[in-house]
């Protein structure tokens, strides 16, 4: 298993704090925000991994991260985004890595109260097709900003609507997909959304379509730390009294 954590984007909406850094490097309690993401793989058991990253600021990754080791990774690449792309566009930049192995694909400004191993564990047994970490999101006003999966009666997903009027669920998709290798000949027929971008959605709908996708609910706490200044507090509060990644 490969992990690769996308660390691009433009960071907009944390502008003014953007302006002099990439918002990955931003601090959480107290380190910067993308080791909780790396973190966060090393304790699910994954030690080789890849930052995708991008901007003015990206050779600041590889001055706080080298080559890894002080955070217990084995082996530690870098790729970059020339440009803002899409999240399915950075992710395709790490397909030379990832090979013919299986990916957990995290986005650096997840962070989680507690470990995923369970869920990377899981698809390791079997790496076929895709699985997310959904999270419960209660507030029809938040999911209206966020990919939310329609069940069926099952509790299969039948599709994700991306920042829907009417939720069609409680449940978000969060920021850690786990992919088979046969993700990258996905993005690969994918078009530019409307604004421009190759959207992770239609790489997930693309799944659901060929009935290829899981899902776990990630239980206690999940936070997007690059959702807003309201949202980067929020997730700095949480950390700096109950912790992450915790056991």
């Amino acid at each position: 298993m490969r992990g690769v954590i996308l660390a691009g984007g433009t960071g907009s909406r944390l502008h003014p704090l953007t302006r002099i850094t990439n918002k990955h490097l931003l601090p959480i309690g107290d380190r910067p925000m993308i080791s909780y993401g790396i973190e966060a793989l090393v304790k699910a058991g994954v030690t080789e991994m890849m930052v995708v990253t991008g901007g003015t600021h990206a050779g600041e990754f590889l001055r706080l991260l080298s080559n890894g080791q002080e955070f217990g990774v084995e082996r530690l690449l870098y790729a970059y985004q020339e440009r803002a792309g899409g999240i399915a566009e950075a992710l395709g930049l790490a397909a030379q890595f990832v090979g013919d192995d299986a990916a957990v694909v995290m986005l650096a400004d997840n962070i989680f109260g507690r470990s995923f191993v369970s869920s990377v564990r899981r698809f390791s047994d079997k790496p076929q097709g895709a699985r997310l970490l959904l999270a419960e999101v209660k507030d029809p006003a938040h999911l209206r900003h966020l990919g939310v999966p329609e069940l069926d009666e099952a509790g299969r997903i039948v599709r994700i609507v991306e920042k829907p009027d009417d939720p069609p669920s409680t449940y978000c998709v969060t920021g850690v997909y786990l992919y088979d290798s046969g993700v990258f000949d996905v993005i690969r027929t994918l078009r530019p959304s409307g604004r421009g971008e190759l959207e992770i959605t239609d790489v997930n709908n693309h799944y659901v379509a060929e009935g290829l996708i899981d899902y776990d609910v990630q239980e206690g706490f999940w936070g997007d730390a690059g959702e807003s200044i309201d949202a980067y507090y929020a997730v700095n509060d949480h950390v700096r009294r109950y912790g992450a990644n915790l056991d």
